[in-house]
């Protein structure tokens, strides 16, 4: 029998000692993804989120509770699950092909499908001709679309992203935003997407989960029941905005 959730926390907790003190992060959180669901983890700074998707995705290992993939338990990462990172994580002294390619080549592909995969993705996030270049010949967002491209071209089951696009200015992390829905539209994927942001959980979220402060729990679940791509001025647009603001210790941008 296929499992609901393509991946899911059941009863998951998690702490840290830092100077002797304890900290609680995450406390008996439970959350299911369904395949190909993009879901938005909503929440402001210092709530565990970055905490829960490095659970999820077998970075770290919950203290309670436990990560299952396809209905199994994650103990350990693996090529099933990917993560985007807020900074870029690339390889400095590799170019962008070779940046792009890494997954599949630690996978052990052949040197010319690792390329042509490269290429498919490189293509896709629109970077073609910076193959040959180095990660400090790009911009910020550039170098984002690399990660983000490398991330796909290993091919995982599930892909984590972890606030992607905070470092970006306003103008390239809306058009990061409007490629991001293009690349899902044509690469279908199961996405846990991360976000202090509450414009941007509702422009790419299929749903959206509200976290508390620490320790971190779930608060409340928002279905997003809008066709994409969302206008930011659409009345149903401001009226989620509304609802979440509401249930929320985030500040909304005016």
């Amino acid at each position: 029998m296929q499992a609901e959730y393509k991946i899911e926390a059941r009863g998951i907790s998690k702490g840290f000692t830092a100077n002797q003190d304890y900290i609680d992060v995450l406390r008996d959180v439970s959350l299911g993804v369904k395949p190909n669901e993009f879901l938005v983890i909503l929440g402001p700074g210092q709530c565990g989120k970055t905490t829960l998707i490095n659970c999820m995705s077998g970075i770290e290992r919950p203290d309670s509770g436990g990560i299952y993939l396809n209905g199994s338990q994650v103990m350990e990462p693996g090529p099933a699950r990917g993560v985007v990172f807020q900074q870029y994580a690339l390889f400095p002294w590799k170019t962008v092909l070779d940046n792009v390619a890494f997954g599949l080549m630690v996978r052990g592909v052949s040197t010319a499908e690792c390329k042509a995969v490269a290429q498919d993705y490189i293509n896709l996030v629109g970077l073609q001709g910076f193959e040959k270049s180095f990660p400090h010949h790009l911009s910020g967002g550039m170098r984002q679309r690399v990660s983000i491209a490398r991330a796909y071209a290993s091919d995982p089951e599930v892909l984590f992203m972890d606030e992607p696009f905070s470092a970006l200015d306003a103008q390239t992390r809306y058009a990061m935003e409007q490629d991001i829905l293009r690349i899902t539209e044509q690469k279908k994927k199961t996405i846990v997407f991360i976000t202090n942001n509450v414009e941007e959980a509702i422009y790419l979220g299929d749903r959206i989960v509200l976290m508390t402060s620490l320790p971190g729990r779930i608060k409340r679940e928002f279905p997003v029941e809008m066709v994409k791509p969302r206008d930011y001025t659409d009345t149903r647009f401001l009226e989620l905005r509304l609802a979440i603001s509401e249930q929320t210790e985030l500040v909304l941008d005016n």
